[in-house]
């Protein structure tokens, strides 16, 4: 699991890829590589994190509890992505809590690392603001998808949001299999209501079942239920 931080391929699809060799070195120094088993936390709403987590493999989900003690999962996190860092860079505790949906490594980089190279880089600190405002976008965008779509639209577009970043198996199935209670928190329905539209989905023949596993019978149906057709 040991890698040297200038030598690993996953940080090409983070922030850190703007960070000089000799930056890389020093970072590589100081981090720690932990193994996060699936279901375990990585950090919750409200710590002060001295850190960010660089995701090198596996999932996390990123969620905010709400005041009637429902979990909303905003953003699933993947390999190459730096979780953490609005919290570190705005010297705020954690908004949101951070659970492995699957097995996980990851790099725990101190903050010291993270703070310096922002002071010494601006290449660096533009590459931070641009993450950030993605992950700023793809909120706006849960908000709209939230107010606008309807919770079966909302079901589609979260299989084909799915099947996209995370791609299918050998047999067609999601390669990310996220429990029901998850679906219902990634769309922001009851568990019922989830488990009732996945069964209606599947005799209309859009999705098809094995145990947990979910895969996409039609993805064009899907795309027309979202569209309103």
């Amino acid at each position: 699991m040991e890698s040297r931080c200038e030598n690993c391929i996953i940080r090409q699809f983070s922030s850190l890829r703007a960070m000089t060799k000799e930056e890389l070195k020093r970072v590589s120094d100081s981090k720690i590589s932990k193994t996060i088993k699936k279901g375990e936390a990585i950090f919750e709403e409200g710590d002060k994190l001295d850190g960010v987590y660089c995701v090198r493999d596996g999932v996390s989900k990123l969620s905010k509890l709400s005041a009637n003690g429902s979990n909303q999962i905003v953003k699933l996190a993947s390999k190459g992505e730096v979780i953490g860092q609005r919290s570190v860079v705005a010297e705020e505790h954690v908004n949101l809590s951070a659970t492995a949906v699957s097995d996980m490594e990851v790099c725990f980089i101190p903050k010291d690392g993270i703070i310096n190279t922002l002071h010494t880089n601006p290449n660096f600190t533009l590459e931070v603001l641009r993450h950030m405002a993605h992950d700023l976008k793809e909120a706006d965008d849960v908000i709209v998808n939230m107010g606008q779509k309807n919770v079966k639209q909302r079901m589609a577009q979260a299989f084909l949001y799915l099947k996209t970043n995370f791609g299918e198996d050998k047999e067609g199935f999601l390669n990310l299999t996220l429990s029901r209670e998850d679906i219902a928190n990634v769309v922001g329905t009851a568990l019922e209501s989830c488990i009732r539209i996945i069964s209606e989905f599947k005799k209309k023949g859009y999705l098809a079942t094995s145990g947990k596993k979910i895969a996409i019978a039609d993805e064009k149906a899907l795309l027309d239920l979202i569209e309103g057709f």
